[in-house]
């Protein structure tokens, strides 16, 4: 019996370590991404960009890349805040959702039960209830937005909470509830006013009491730090300019608008946010809210009559290549900022850009890419080549920019920049002979044309040559 106990005790052991042994090591596809968004910000004329990524709960990459302030030339880094914009309304509907916890609303009550001073005008009698539901869901009906002009350059006017209802009995509803998917920043501003009335408190106050505060989330404000602005807070900037600039956009509050649109972050607190999701998503005590609910939360609730716009109760949900994703993008004057998780595969990416005319998502899709490809993938390492003695950037101008040569799971990657989906870009090159390799086919693996690296006198790599033609290595 003892002897069996032995036998089970290495046998679970040798298991765990067999566990542990195909834990996947991004440490190669992370110099990708630093490598590509390096690339990006500079082809896309971004200011500054700041991305983390969470894997298994854990920060497992954080840079900044360009400036925070372009006259100053303050770096951009993982730590500098940023509006997050519309990612607010990721904290209001958590607030909500706790309050729901603990019975002091249902989602099915009417905005107007809650909200007594609520008066804008339903034109359609055959509409069922706004709810606290349709609101989380963007489907109530309800306009975009207040009756103010603040997406309007240059003053961006923000109302205030009495602003928005001495204008909001003017206002009329776009259609009846529950019937289409229409994005409204009133919406979830009016849930703002929800979470101050029925908890008793001022929305601030309960929000850093009951989220941020039990989160540490030290560094995010349901506002803009304005003694930080053009400090350790980014500039942000317009869109691009037919000449190729950007204008600084002024420093901005949204007031009656914050529950929607007014917070402040970084992308280190936002990864720790989305760690605690993924956290909370994977165990079975509460913290914050309850397991059970987050994935109410995340959960599909609603689908436009189009069949592709999701949303559940606060979350964006859709599918990307056949996987699953949540979270929330922001748009504000002169910031563009997404907060992305991929439950399944444990993973979550925070991106900050200091300007407008931009997409983080499409960055952050690029990276998840290149973060699957990396666990898909089999690291066929069968010598000792030193292939860090290839890695850089290639002179293709010529053609379309550079061509950039990295380490890959015992091969070369070999892709060019710039481009919105490097993972699909990448060839594999594997080696061959003295400064030689093919490329490996992706139909079958079969091999392809060379790649002939040349050295200097002192044994340096300076070019490859490639179907007879040549590329220099870049300083």
């Amino acid at each position: 019996m003892r002897f069996l106990f032995s036998l089970l005790i290495i046998f679970l052991f040798a298991a765990v370590a067999n566990c542990q042994s195909k834990e996947t090591d991004y440490k190669e596809a992370l110099r990708i991404v630093d490598t590509w968004l390096n690339a990006q910000r500079d082809f896309d004329k971004l200011p500054g960009l700041s991305v983390a990524i969470v894997n298994d709960q854990k920060i497992i990459f954080s840079k900044g890349y360009g400036f925070a302030d372009i006259e100053k030339k303050a770096p951009m880094q993982p730590e500098t805040i940023c509006s997050i914009c519309s990612i607010s309304k990721l904290f209001t509907s958590v607030a909500i959702m706790q309050l729901w916890e603990e019975g002091k609303l249902r989602l099915d009550d009417s905005i107007g039960a809650l909200l007594p001073d609520y008066n804008l005008k339903q034109q359609y009698m055959e509409t069922v209830p706004i709810t606290i539901r349709s609101l989380l869901t963007h489907s109530s009906g309800l306009p975009r937005e207040a009756a103010y002009p603040y997406w309007s350059a240059p003053e961006f006017p923000f109302p205030t909470e009495k602003e928005i209802h001495q204008k909001l009995g003017g206002q009329l509803t776009l259609y009846p509830a529950s019937t289409y998917f229409q994005y409204s920043n009133l919406g979830m501003s009016l849930l703002g006013e929800v979470v101050a009335n029925v908890s008793k408190t001022n929305y601030e106050t309960y929000i850093e009491k009951n989220i941020l505060g039990p989160l540490q989330l030290n560094n995010t404000h349901p506002s803009l730090p304005e003694k930080l602005w053009r400090g350790t807070m980014a500039t942000g900037y317009s869109s691009l300019y037919r000449d190729g600039t950007r204008k600084m956009m002024p420093f901005f509050q949204a007031k009656g608008i914050a529950p929607a649109a007014g917070y402040s972050s970084n992308v280190i607190d936002l990864a720790h946010f989305a760690s605690w999701q993924l956290r909370l998503l994977n165990g079975s005590s509460k913290e914050i809210l309850r397991p059970s609910t987050l994935k109410e939360m995340q959960r599909v609730q609603w689908v436009d009559p189009d069949g592709k716009t999701m949303w559940g109760l606060g979350f964006a949900v859709f599918k990307q290549n056949e996987t699953g994703y949540i979270g929330h993008g922001g748009s504000c004057p002169g910031y563009r900022t997404a907060l992305i998780l991929s439950p399944k595969s444990k993973t979550a990416i925070a991106m900050m850009i200091n300007a407008q005319g931009t997409n983080p998502e499409k960055y952050i899709a690029g990276i998840f890419e290149i973060l699957k490809k990396a666990k898909d993938a089999a690291d066929t390492t069968t010598n000792k080549i030193d292939l860090d003695a290839y890695a850089g950037n290639y002179d293709g101008y010529a053609w379309g920019g550079e061509t950039v040569v990295l380490p890959w799971k015992g091969k070369l990657a070999v892709f060019g920049v710039p481009t919105i989906s490097p993972a699909d870009d990448i060839q594999l090159y594997t080696y061959t002979s003295k400064d030689t390799f093919r490329r490996v086919r992706k139909d079958d693996d079969s091999l392809g044309e060379e790649l002939r690296f040349e050295r200097d006198a002192s044994g340096k790599v300076v070019r490859f040559v490639r179907n007879d033609n040549f590329e220099n290595r870049l300083p």
